[in-house]
């Protein structure tokens, strides 16, 4: 992922300096392991685990030559390693994937524990904000119509829902891809003990594989990289709401915009919703690496390197790029400015016509047959009024009187009061309240 959308933490762990560190320190653990069971010679050990990790330019430079990059860490490394003797024994009965599976897995708890601290963020942030609209009255719309009256605590709370079940499913992920293998080639243990994988597996927080060829079969990665996708997504539904409140011709909802901000370079009354735009773009990026990694699960045989080269950059960029939308998205909720008046003015707008339905289920219950007769009456009634612009209530009355009914007034005044939708969403917000 390009440096404009990296941040520090997530970046680290996507670095070639820290992926050599964890390379380093799964070679050591292994190197360990043998040692205690007495396979290789116990003064290796300490050599091994004071020498510093090579730099990436120095891996680059070998490989260059060897066209192996673990073939050239491994000679780097022992560059670094006094005496150089001792280097002979790391890698021991080790094949390139068991160093690279176990150290990818190490990276993958890395960020995915980034990005988790980030989504608890982001659901509290939607939560507050939630509980903090909640008589908040707007119009909600389907297709994009004014549909019936709602508040905006209420959308938000979806949000807040969905965004706290991305995060469960993502942790639930974390375990699809904590998991390591160091099997040796072919995934046989012809050349190394099985107690060397339990040592490096317990030492670093992992579970060893129930089953592995010469990789981890991609399925759990492929599972995380879904979860990451739907995270991603939540984010652009939120933004897609924003984009849409803060259309000149709804302006409900507008983007924080700050101080020397400019919006055009053009028209200098524009208050573009840039961060929604960019947060529903950046989606994109990560949906775009769920087929390419899921392709990563059928390998030729016991193990190919068709999944290497997609990994290198799917990976990281789905996670630098959630991680970045979880921070962007969470920027926008905590600095969204709501304009309560304007969604109250844009719910009158339409002269009654929310409550149609309401009417409808009224009459119905008033003693009118649905079909026959309070349907034809409530529909002329909601075609004249947008025909004419006069009030629903009016039309209504009118359409009422040349059929012969007599229309409830004090009830039909009660069933469209707004703030009733306020009340029935009552246990809504007391689910919310406990969301954390």
């Amino acid at each position: 992922m390009i440096e404009r959308y990296t941040l520090p933490e997530m970046g680290r762990v996507w670095s070639d300096a820290h992926k050599y560190e964890l390379w380093c320190q799964v070679e050591t653990l292994v190197v360990e392991a043998h040692a205690e069971a007495g396979t290789i010679p116990a003064d290796v050990v300490e050599p091994v685990r004071k020498a510093a990790p090579p730099t990436p330019e120095r891996v680059d430079e070998i490989e260059a030559v060897t066209q192996h990059d673990v073939i050239a860490f491994l000679s780097a490394w022992a560059d670094n390693t006094e005496p150089r003797e001792a280097a002979a024994f790391v890698h021991f009965g080790m094949t390139s994937s068991d160093l690279l599976d176990t150290a990818l897995a190490v990276q993958l708890v890395e960020a995915t524990d980034i990005l988790l601290g980030k989504a608890d963020a982001l659901v509290a942030a939607l939560r507050d904000h939630a509980l903090e609209h909640r008589a908040t009255l707007r119009v909600g719309r389907t297709h994009g119509i004014h549909g019936e009256p709602d508040v905006w605590g209420h959308r938000v709370a979806d949000f807040a829902f969905a965004m706290a079940r991305s995060r469960d499913r993502l942790r639930r992920a974390r375990e699809a891809v904590g998991v390591m293998a160091i099997s040796g080639a072919v995934g046989t243990y012809s050349n190394i003990d099985p107690a060397v994988e339990r040592h490096v597996a317990r030492e670093l927080g992992l579970k060893a594989a129930d089953v592995s060829t010469q990789v981890v079969i991609r399925d759990g990665i492929s599972e995380w990289v879904g979860a990451l996708a739907i995270m991603a997504t939540v984010c652009e539904a939120i933004a897609l709401e924003v984009r849409h409140g803060q259309r000149t011709e709804v302006r409900e909802l507008w983007e924080p915009f700050g101080k020397g901000q400019k919006g055009s370079s053009a028209m200098p009354h524009k208050k573009n919703p840039i961060l929604s735009e960019r947060i529903c773009g950046l989606a994109r990026v990560v949906r775009g690496q769920i087929v390419p990694v899921m392709e990563g699960i059928p390998l030729w045989h016991e193990r190919d390197i068709s999944h290497s080269s997609v990994e290198r950059v799917a990976l990281p960029d789905a996670s630098i790029t959630t991680d970045y939308l979880l921070h962007l998205t969470t920027r926008l909720v905590s600095g969204l400015v709501v304009d309560g008046e304007r969604m109250r003015a844009n719910l009158d707008s339409t002269g009654g016509l929310i409550y149609t339905s309401t009417v409808l289920l009224e009459l119905v219950e008033a003693g009118m047959s649905r079909d026959d007769q309070a349907y034809p009456l409530v529909q002329k009634a909601a075609m004249e009024t947008w025909r004419t612009g006069v009030p629903f209530r009016e039309t209504l009355r009118a359409q009422a009187a040349q059929a012969g009914q007599t229309l409830d007034e004090a009830r039909l005044d009660e069933v469209c009061r707004p703030e009733r939708f306020v009340e029935r969403l009552g246990p809504v917000f007391d689910r919310l309240t406990a969301l954390s």
